[in-house]
């Protein structure tokens, strides 16, 4: 199989696009914050990517038409609901390329096991487990986004965190650690000052970055860091176990995917126990090479076709 193939991952927090040869090499990238249409919207987000895939063809020294197949995963536009939408992004760059709308959890669980197949817990921005059994039947668990569920997420531990200190504040809750490390991070004086810094704009990635900062205080034994940190345990392993159910599907393997998971940390650490997990899992390839896999069992379908 000849030419070159692009994955394009939109993250929660972050775009990457990479250009990659059939060996999975890759000959051209670009990266960009987040495109997710549900933060920033649809005409925005299509422009990022767009552009970022015009700068991954030329870092990659090619042409748009050297471009054969292209898989897109994006998080808040999944393409059970958004197919047309994401076809519609990627279409006017690479217009002679096979398309494969996908989503921000499929090519990470892609990437994590080298294959379609296993069960995938992503805890970054958002959360979500993911998994497809040996049948080929996909379910997800979670990924509702941050209005209704994303629970044990980024921003899940981040959002709690500061209900937690606002609670402290109004001594209604116990003191905490956090309000003095969250208050410093975010470069504000009192905890009212939340207010106007939450409300002045979309704060999701902001808020999701204060994440590993709760970890961290948890880790130095910070009770209500602790307990956040344990609750977001149970919610993904919860995930995983209604998952393994609907798929029927009790000996799936599992990857870890997402910011909070893929390195050691109280939450990662305490998953992996809680799912009886020898260790930490490691994933064979981040989520973009993931949508590279795609791209390219979508072109060799396509020459069986042909």
């Amino acid at each position: 199989m000849n030419g070159y193939v692009m994955g394009i991952d939109g993250g929660g927090s972050n775009l990457r696009v990479v250009v990659a040869t059939p060996d999975l090499q890759v000959v051209g990238e670009s990266h960009a914050g987040t495109v997710n249409p549900s933060v920033i919207g649809r005409e925005t987000a299509a422009g990022l990517i767009r552009q970022h895939m015009w700068a991954a063809i030329t870092n990659a020294h090619l042409q748009p038409a050297d471009i054969r197949a292209v898989c897109i995963g994006v998080a808040g536009a999944s393409a059970d609901h958004s197919a047309d939408w994401l076809c519609e992004v990627v279409g006017p760059i690479t217009p002679n390329a096979k398309i494969r709308p996908s989503a921000d959890q499929e090519i990470a669980l892609v990437g994590a096991h080298g294959k379609r197949e296993g069960i995938l817990i992503l805890a970054g921005t958002g959360s979500v487990a993911y998994g497809v059994n040996p049948a080929g039947q996909a379910a997800a668990v979670g990924g509702w986004g941050y209005l209704l569920g994303d629970e044990g997420s980024g921003y899940w531990l981040g959002m709690s965190a500061l209900r937690a200190i606002s609670q402290a504040s109004e001594r209604r809750a116990a003191k905490t650690t956090l309000t003095e490390s969250v208050l410093h991070e975010l470069n504000l004086e009192k905890p009212r000052d939340l207010i106007r810094w939450l409300y002045a704009q979309p704060r999701n990635a902001e808020i999701a970055q204060l994440a590993p900062l709760i970890i961290q205080q948890a880790d130095a034994g910070d009770a209500v860091a602790n307990c956040l940190v344990g609750e977001a345990i149970q919610h993904l392993a919860g995930h995983v176990t209604a998952l393994r159910d609907i798929l029927n599907f009790p000996d799936a393997p599992i990857a870890f995917a997402g910011g909070l998971l893929t390195h050691p940390n109280a939450l990662s650490s305490g998953l992996g126990r809680h799912l009886q997990l020898p260790a930490i899992p490691v994933p064979l390839y981040p989520p973009v090479i993931g949508a590279v896999l795609l791209a390219l069992d979508t072109l060799v379908q396509s020459e069986k076709e042909s």
